[in-house]
């Protein structure tokens, strides 16, 4: 119960550094796509109305709060893959050499920046529920400017242009679908298939850094089946 409480905290910890910086653009989500956004993620995790209230207004200066710049780190991962660290923090002497030597405790090695940005676009990213099918949601999303949808074990992709996403969302929320995920992801124009060791290593490092303190979202182009990536999570205890 402590341990869940505590990774609980520390999404909520990440959510709001997340919605501080996009509230420094405006206090309001209609005009601010940024902050709509960092708001849609915390509501996803259910994360108390008041609190985001408390971080809109520490963003927008209404109440004393803390300052945060957005840095991203680069590296690559076991088999050769590619990483993206996107973090937010108060201070970048801290931050950049904890995230080197995440990079280097899994197996990896921080890169240079544009080492590996190159491989990845940002685009809009929704992922529905499994309980619809991709060809009810290709209907919808089409003409709204969705470039490609698929489907797997998770449920329903779909993925847009930046400049469609406000659109693309729309139409899905008009359609009445459930969203499970929204937003601006890097996706990898190309991906690397992993498994056995190389995956659980892989999985390894991403768990790491994704638990750092001022990492906000790790970006990567492996490829990892469902069956490795069970297994990791048993391996934790999960």
């Amino acid at each position: 119960m402590a341990a869940s409480a505590a990774a609980r905290g520390k999404v909520f910890t990440k959510l709001a550094r997340e919605i501080i910086v996009a509230a420094r653009s405006g206090a309001d989500p209609e005009m601010n796509s940024k902050l709509r956004l960092a708001i849609e993620r915390a509501r996803q995790q259910n994360m108390p109305k008041d609190n985001i209230e408390r971080c809109i207004k520490k963003g927008s200066g209404t109440l004393e709060g803390e300052t945060y710049e957005e840095v991203a780190y680069e590296g690559y991962g076991p088999g050769g893959t590619a990483v993206l660290v996107e973090c937010l923090t108060d201070n970048r002497n801290r931050t950049g050499p904890d995230i080197r030597r995440l990079f280097t405790k899994g197996g990896g090695n921080m890169g240079e920046m544009g080492s590996v940005a190159w491989m990845f676009k940002r685009k809009g990213v929704f992922l529905l529920s499994s309980d619809v099918t991709e060809d009810k949601v290709l209907e919808v999303v089409l003409e709204a400017g969705a470039e490609d949808v698929s489907s797997d074990e998770d449920g329903v992709s779909v993925t847009c242009d930046v400049t469609d996403f406000g659109a693309v969302r729309d139409a899905l929320d008009k359609a009445g679908f459930a969203l499970a995920r929204s937003g601006l992801e890097m996706v990898a124009d190309t991906r690397v298939a992993l498994s056995g060791e190389a995956a659980q290593s892989f999985l390894g490092l991403v768990a790491k850094l994704e638990d750092s303190d001022d990492s906000q979202r790790v970006f990567h182009n492996a490829d990892i089946s469902s069956e490795d990536f069970e297994a990791f999570i048993k391996s934790q205890g999960g």
